[in-house]
């Protein structure tokens, strides 16, 4: 093992299959029933099996367990469709954990779309559902192609560009499809330049974050990432600047909130409560708008060959020669794909501080095998 650079560096490696038994027993504990908590541990192990770890078991103490034991996120809740027009419906959450019910909602996309050749499920009264990826990615193993929205629900910490009001959340969008084998296509982004985790992991580590993720109340940029959580920094939008395109992100974070909350009737950012804001993040992830869909190509046009089809696009693309000296070319979802498979054979590497945490609740044993980075 490579000896750690710095103390925020040390890493502990923990086994999947340990942590995800330990994560469902915890969840079904706190009154979620089995199998939606094997499918909520599914969900939230995804992000540190992909390398997203801002979206993983970080995020067991700071957001899921005070949503169930403040009340705001229902353990034993059963979502209601509350319109079924065959192609399409729109459910009540009800304040299911979003970790489960956003991929119950994406499995009900996917039934409607092998009958009609499209499926979308509009959800409302959610709440958070960790990695948009993992749920879009649930059609393309189904040999479809996902598209998955979120919205922040009350929830703001984004200014408009220009603006001196946080009026929007980091509004993820996700796209997935079958690519080449064991690798499919998964784009996962918030439409922020980067997520608010990704700030608090690099704060409780003690490290800056890039000039660009974050500016002033003035514009100017900010690298460290406790202001964030001080109310001192603000996430910028992809494209950062005007010259560089910063209406881009921006308008895909207001198309996120039109497909995810105005569709279901969740609640919405940019609302009048946003203007009594003092300029620093303010309001709840509450009442979250969910948007997911699923793409049957082979239903809408009986004679498609998915397959073949996209194995060419992808194909192409991995085919493409690099620059001199520079690594092989992939699309996004290879290095996720390629990481999870390492990950699930090798054990997580969590870092020790959290580690620590999980060992506290009686999650987690001794490490697998030392530390590592």
């Amino acid at each position: 093992m490579t000896a750690p650079t710095a103390p925020h560096d040390t890493r502990v490696l923990v086994d999947h299959a340990e942590l995800h038994a330990a994560l469902t027993g915890l969840f079904t504990e706190r009154g979620i029933p089995a199998a939606r908590a094997r499918l909520a541990a599914d969900a939230l192990c995804h992000g540190d099996l992909t390398g997203l770890d801002s979206h993983g078991v970080f995020n067991l103490t700071r957001l899921y367990l005070p949503l169930l034991e403040s009340g705001r996120c229902h353990p034993a809740a059963e979502p209601e469709t509350v319109t079924d027009l065959g192609a399409c419906a729109v459910v009540d959450a009800r304040r299911a954990l979003g970790l489960w019910a956003a991929s119950e909602a994406m499995d009900d996309a996917i039934a409607r779309a092998r009958r009609h050749g499209i499926g979308l499920v509009s959800v409302r009264g959610a709440t958070h559902f960790g990695c948009a990826g993992f749920h879009a990615v649930r059609a393309a193993h189904a040999g479809m192609i996902g598209v998955v929205a979120s919205n922040c629900g009350g929830q703001r910490i984004a200014c408009p560009p220009g603006g001196a009001l946080a009026m929007l959340g980091t509004n993820p969008l996700s796209v997935a499809a079958p690519a080449l084998d064991g690798h499919p296509f998964l784009l996962d982004m918030s439409t922020t330049v980067a997520p608010s985790g990704r700030v608090r992991v690099a704060a409780r580590r003690g490290t800056p974050v890039p000039p660009g993720w974050l500016e002033d109340a003035e514009g100017n940029p900010v690298t460290d990432p406790s202001a964030f959580d001080r109310g001192e920094a603000f996430l910028r939008w992809l494209g950062g600047t005007p010259e560089a395109g910063v209406h881009k992100g921006y308008g895909l974070g207001i198309a996120v909130e039109l497909l995810a909350a105005v569709v279901s009737g969740a609640a919405l950012g940019p609302s009048p409560d946003a203007l009594d804001g003092d300029g620093r993040p303010h309001g709840r992830d509450d009442d979250i708008g969910f948007f997911l869909l699923a793409i049957a190509p082979q239903v809408l046009r009986p004679d498609a060959d998915l397959t073949g089809t996209t194995r060419s696009l992808f194909g192409a693309l991995a085919e493409c020669p690099p620059r001199p000296g520079g690594a092989p070319v992939r699309y996004p979802g290879w290095r996720e794909a390629e990481l999870s498979a390492r990950r699930r054979r090798d054990g997580i590497p969590l870092p020790a501080h959290l580690h620590r945490e999980l060992t506290g609740l009686g999650l987690l044993g001794g490490p697998r095998s030392g530390s590592a980075r």
